[in-house]
């Protein structure tokens, strides 16, 4: 089974970029994360030309998740309150998680907040919305214990993610209270796909538009495939695909296909 994750940074904007690479690559899923469009002018006809089943949780001009599978998924769910009933509802306003089961494994398509800067309103909402993430993965684990968790993390988790000019400590996105976060939902049983794989530096899926970013190779990895233990023995590859990022108008992020 392959399993890809694609911030594409607007799917109307980067619709043909999207069908011409599922064309080139017939992934079994498909997370896309900043959809950025309400559902009902989400562009579905091309994605069911493809034989892709589209499960979606969108808002305007912002954020935006969904799911093209080629077989139908079940058990599926939007947002944090399907399952946690009791978490407060301004946490779902957001469309940032969906969810769905393919066979016997469970695929959480996760768009994690940016936060903006450290220290800010948003960083702290950011901090706040993995304790809601950590509550809403420990319920899931329970019954399913086979959990591909991926999407944009908006986190580099080690300083090899991110290229040497930027200053880790001080820049939002690897700050020591994000990465904290993020262990600690890694510790609910979850490793991270890639580095199964690949263990140096140097390997980015996010490059700024700024400054020539993508011709210098200045990136980050930030979008990631998160394992649980059986599935991370399983995983036969993980791969960063940079094809997309040298089109025309490209999104800012490439997507990551994991086999398993």
């Amino acid at each position: 089974m392959k399993i890809a994750t694609w911030n594409v940074n607007s799917i109307r904007t980067r619709l043909d970029h999207v069908i011409d690479w599922l064309k080139e690559n017939s992934v079994d899923v498909l997370c896309l994360q900043e959809t950025k469009v309400v559902d009902e002018q989400f562009p579905r006809s091309p994605f069911a030309e493809l034989g892709y089943h589209l499960y979606i949780s969108g808002q305007k001009s912002y954020n935006g998740v969904a799911i093209a599978s080629l077989q139908p998924l079940r058990d599926i769910s939007m947002g944090f309150t399907s399952v946690l009933p009791e978490v407060e509802p301004e946490w779902d306003v957001q469309k940032r998680v969906i969810t769905g089961i393919l066979a016997n494994t469970r695929i959480i398509n996760l768009y994690v907040p940016n936060g903006s800067s450290i220290g800010s309103e948003k960083y702290e909402y950011k901090l706040g919305w993995f304790q809601i993430l950590e509550r809403y993965l420990k319920q899931l684990l329970q019954s399913t214990p086979d959990i591909c968790m991926c999407g944009d993390f908006n986190i580099a988790l080690e300083d090899k993610d991110i290229h040497q000019r930027a200053n880790p400590k001080k820049h939002i996105m690897s700050s020591d209270l994000e990465r904290q976060a993020l262990e600690e939902i890694l510790k609910l049983g979850f490793a991270d796909a890639f580095r199964k794989f690949n263990h140096e530096g140097g390997h980015y899926s996010w490059w700024d538009y700024r400054a020539a970013s993508f011709q210098r190779n200045l990136g980050w990895r930030i979008d990631h495939h998160y394992l649980t233990a059986d599935l991370y023995e399983r995983a036969q590859s993980c791969v960063i695909d940079v094809t997309p990022r040298t089109k025309e108008k490209p999104s800012d992020h490439a997507p990551v296909v994991l086999s398993v």
